[in-house]
Order: C-alpha cells, then structure tokens, then sequence
C-alpha cells in the first residue's frame, strides 16, 4: 500500500514530532510545577526551580508560560481535567456516561467515582489558589467572580439525575444540586480524607451511600 504524502512531500497522517515534544515538555514543567507548588506553596516557588525540577531551561518555562501565573493557572486547570486536553467536564466521556445511567442510583455511583478522581487532583492545592489569589489580584482575577463553574457542573448533574425513575420526588433539581455541590466539595474531601485520615475509597463509600438516601427512592 503507497504511502500517502501532502503537499509538502510529509507523510500523511503521521504525528507532528515537533508538537508530541511541545506537549510533553508542557506536562513534564506543569508536573513538576505542581509538586513544587503542593510542597512549599506558591510564593515560596521561583521559576529557575520549576525548570530544574522539570529537566528544562528556565528560558523554557518563560516560552510555554510567560509568567508563573500563568503555570500557576495551568496547574489548576490541569488538576481539574486531568490532561491538557482543552475539554469541558460537562463535555468528558465519565460525566456523560454518568449522566446517562438509567437510574439516579447508578448515576450516582458513577458520578461519586468521576468526582472522586478529579478531587484527589484538585482538593490538595485548593489552599493554594486561597493563599495565592488573597496575595496576588492577578491571581485571583484569573477566577473571575460569577457563577461557580463546580455548581454549574453539579447542577447539571442534578438535572439529569432527578430525571431518573428511581429519583425522590420531594427533590428537586436545585436541592440535588446544593447537595452534590456540598457533600462533594473539596472542602469536605480534605476533611476526611487529609485531616481525619480516611482512604478515598471510604470517602467515596460515604458519600455515595450519603447522596443516595438523600436524593433516591430505593436505597436500602
């Protein structure tokens, strides 16, 4: 079979080396980034610091980023989606999946369990954006005051959710939502799980087991 080639005489179809390097160099310095950032905080952590961790020139990090606020704006965003990848919780395969469950208790489980893993990612460094955004007004420009895009999330969630068969029908969407939005916040996650010692597995037990009787009819 001929190897189809375009107009600049390249393989068609092959991965572009170049932005497969890009990409990595990208994750390798936002990886190192955020466990500089976790381990001795925001202000604490220079750029030269990020690069040796990373295996890069500082000159490298300027490049990609700019600025540390700028990293410090990737971290986070990174931490929430779990990849580079320029996608929506709303629009990523888990929460779809969640959402189209045929049962409030299934999506529930499914539901726990996506929001489980983002959290183990973001819960630790939400102190962080706090410290961050109170000592630095760019900082916390780059989270513009509105609605919060978690309860946006959550909301959604509860729409779907309390469209199911098995969903209480003394619950509507918004109180679904004020619970998924409370009982599945970073806040309690760190409780639990960073103060009081719990695994994520007992953390994602409860919470499950607690969204369930509150928000489904058969949950014995």
């Amino acid at each position: 079979m001929d190897t189809v080639k375009g107009s600049d005489g390249q393989n068609a179809g092959r991965p572009d080396k170049r932005a497969e390097r890009s990409r990595r160099t990208r994750e390798k310095i936002v990886a190192a980034a955020r466990e500089l950032f976790v381990a001795q905080g925001y202000g604490a952590t220079s750029l030269q610091e990020v690069a040796d961790r990373a295996g890069v020139a500082v000159q490298t990090v300027y490049f990609v980023f700019r600025n540390k606020r700028a990293l410090f704006k990737d971290v986070v965003d990174t931490s929430i989606a779990g990849d580079v990848e320029p996608v929506a919780t709303m629009e990523r395969d888990w929460f779809r999946a969640a959402c189209a469950e045929p049962t409030a208790a299934g999506q529930l489980r499914a539901h726990v369990r996506g929001v489980r893993d983002i959290l183990g990612r973001v819960a630790p460094i939400m102190p962080l954006i706090a410290a961050a955004a109170a000592t630095d007004p760019e900082i916390a420009a780059q989270w513009p005051a509105g609605p919060d895009p978690r309860y946006t999330v959550q909301h959604a969630a509860a729409k779907a959710l309390t469209s199911k068969p098995d969903a209480r029908p003394d619950v509507g969407t918004a109180r679904a939502a004020d619970l998924l939005y409370g009982l599945l916040s970073p806040e309690l996650y760190l409780i639990f799980v960073r103060d009081r010692g719990w695994s994520p597995d007992a953390w994602e037990e409860w919470a499950c087991a607690a969204l369930t009787a509150h928000l489904c009819t058969d949950h014995e």
